[in-house]
């Protein structure tokens, strides 16, 4: 598409590809280029249905007040079995809902390691047969009782959880205990290393921390997500100044907590070594906000994102608790060691709901030191914010980006301006072993499926047609 100006300094406006903006370039012929780009094939009718529904303007208004209004707070950490109501033999996942069959090498790695974990089973090996035969133990998504769960996002009873609440309406959410990075259930491994870690994290770190939020009293996890990314962090891949910052909040209470005081040494150790320990935080918090905005009929903003390492899903705030799913991919970055794509599992995890509310990937300009572990380059990462701007309803003032003249983190994904544009959401995470047992073999960056986004639209726009035939239906009561 051009347009060319008649006036004397005649101009034109080009869209789409730029080999025609270039050869008028070369012939100093001044040049406006527009960044047009078709719908997603297939979604024009649904595009146009959702456009007109009555509802969504005001639905996408109240999603965004409701989701930039919560304030999300540490109040506790507990046992998953109390604030979960997990019993033996349950277990929750990362992602939209799998079986075992279907189920990724470090998915069935975890499960395994986490049934060892409960004493289901003295072998992980052994817990194969157990999930395959599906009469004593089950599986369901962390999303679906109100968790997140990074990569595998595997829950046990025994595992403590962070709890976070709104005080305005007293809604929480959870999240389990980040154990660092390389061999660890997280990532499907389930070496004795692992579980004795895991054990010790159960025994020791979860009630230390327990005691020592309590005494603390509520911490903001909110404020702290908004000055880790005006410190370097973007709250995904890195944490590192928001897990000091939490330290350093909970820190006197720590050392006057009832604990050994070697133990409380080994948490501090622990801790502070672990850059990834804040992401766990994050989560819960950004799930606390998307939360807020589940159920608001009309709405195109999506609420969730998660991987179970076979499917990506996606729900949407207008569509009630529905999962829009498609093969996962696997991430395109840098690899440990000796690994290389071959070893890698598709994309898996719960840890993209930083992305839904605007961290993560898609504030990867507050974090530029990203790229030397997801790779990338740094104006990559300044053009991927400024790129998932076309595709979300609001900017969080809160989560302000100083490099770019502090414009708040892109929040809320419009399915409706992903099937428009093409744009898809950018996500930077890492990667497990294909493999169960194995462990992380690096970290990238990766997209969602784009075929769950149409998917997601045409139902939006089934339930406003439905709407639309019920209204022309129903009597005219005011007669």
């Amino acid at each position: 598409m051009t347009t060319t100006h008649s006036s004397p300094t005649a101009g034109v406006v080009s869209a789409g590809a730029g080999i025609f903006a270039d050869a008028l370039d070369s012939q100093a012929v001044p040049v406006s280029r527009v960044d047009w780009r078709p719908p997603m094939t297939g979604s024009e009718a649904d595009l146009a249905t959702v456009a007109t529904d009555p509802l969504r303007a005001e639905a996408n208004r109240r999603a965004v007040e409701a989701v930039l209004g919560v304030q999300a707070m540490v109040v506790d950490v507990a046992p998953a079995h109390e604030v979960l109501g997990l019993e033996r033999g349950q277990f929750l996942h990362a992602g939209p809902p799998l079986t075992w069959d279907m189920a990724s090498g470090p998915m069935q790695g975890a499960l395994m390691g986490a049934a060892a974990l409960e004493g289901l089973v003295d072998d992980p090996e052994d817990a194969a047969v157990l999930f395959a035969d599906g009469g004593t133990v089950s599986f369901e998504p962390c999303h679906h009782r109100r968790a997140v769960g990074p990569m595998a996002g595997v829950v046990s009873p025994s595992m403590w959880m962070w709890v976070l609440e709104d005080p305005e309406d007293g809604r929480r959410t959870y999240c389990s205990l980040n154990e660092g990075l390389g061999k660890v259930l997280r990532y499907g491994a389930y070496s004795p290393e692992v579980l004795t870690r895991l054990r010790w994290m159960s025994d020791t770190l979860g009630p230390i921390l327990a005691e020592a939020v309590r005494e603390t009293g509520p911490v903001d996890a909110t404020a702290i997500l908004g000055q880790m990314l005006q410190m370097g962090d973007e709250a995904h891949n890195r944490n590192r100044a928001g897990t000091l910052m939490l330290l350093r909040d909970l820190a006197p209470a720590l050392v006057r907590s009832s604990a050994d005081p070697g133990d409380v040494a080994d948490a501090f150790a622990f801790i502070g070594g672990n850059d990834h320990f804040f992401l766990n935080v994050a989560m819960p918090a950004c799930k606390l906000q998307m939360d807020a905005a589940r159920g608001i009929e009309g709405s195109t903003m999506v609420v969730a994102m998660a991987r179970n390492g076979t499917e990506f899903g996606i729900q949407v705030a207008g569509t009630d608790d529905e999962w829009f799913t498609g093969p996962a991919q696997i991430a395109d970055g840098l690899f440990l060691g000796d690994f290389g794509p071959e070893d890698a599992n598709p994309d898996i995890g719960d840890s993209a709901i930083t992305e839904t509310t605007g961290i993560g990937g898609f504030s990867m300009a507050t974090a530029p030191a990203i790229v030397r572990f997801v790779g990338g380059s740094v104006p990559d990462a300044l053009a991927t914010t400024r790129r998932m701007g076309e595709i979300t309803l609001a900017e969080n003032n809160r989560w302000a980006i100083p490099v770019l003249d502090f414009l708040g983190a892109p929040t809320g994904i419009d399915v409706s301006k992903v099937c428009r544009t093409g744009v898809l959401p950018q996500i930077n995470t890492g990667m497990a072993g294909r493999v169960a047992g194995v462990g992380q073999v690096g970290a990238g960056l990766v997209t969602p499926p784009a075929e769950i986004f149409p998917s997601a639209l045409a139902a939006l726009a089934a339930r406003t047609r439905a709407r639309a035939e019920q209204s022309v239906r129903a009597p005219d009561v005011t007669r």
